[in-house]
């Protein structure tokens, strides 16, 4: 075998195992999302079967089927653009934290202290989100709509 044969034997290889890796990754990728969706719709049912079976819901039921919307939105988005919706992250940290206040102020007297670093946790979250907002508006990434 002569050396252009090989190196074109070469080529043909990286062709074949890029095309196969990506391939498996995809597939991976896809099985993955899948089952992750499944798992927030069937976590989202079972709460709220439970909600019904109580012939009630509270204030923190609901928050808790928002966080399962929001999380149900972050695989969706995540599905169509193959991009982590970062900012969805934050919004069911918030709406953990706020069911985590509500829940903690209906059940027991918190400390000052509690609800104030809960709160302040809130707050937090809230600027991060406006800033990768901001951030996001004015520096859009031009790689994000080049990248599979």
């Amino acid at each position: 075998m002569t050396v252009p044969e090989t190196n074109a034997l070469h080529r043909r290889m990286n062709r074949v195992s890029a095309v196969a890796g990506t391939l498996l990754v995809d597939g991976f990728h896809y099985l993955a999302l899948f089952a992750i969706g499944g798992a927030v719709v069937w976590s989202a049912a079972h709460a709220f079967i439970g909600m019904a079976g109580k012939g009630s819901a509270g204030i923190g039921d609901i928050l808790l089927l928002f966080i399962y919307l929001e999380l149900g939105a972050m695989v969706g988005i995540y599905f169509k653009t193959n991009h982590m919706p970062v900012r969805f992250l934050i919004y069911v940290a918030m709406t953990a934290l706020t069911r985590l206040l509500i829940g903690d102020v209906q059940t027991q007297e918190p400390r000052e202290w509690e609800i104030l670093t809960i709160s302040g946790a809130i707050l937090l979250l809230a600027c991060a989100t406006l800033v990768i907002r901001y951030g996001s508006a004015r520096f859009p990434s031009t790689s994000a709509s080049t990248s599979p």
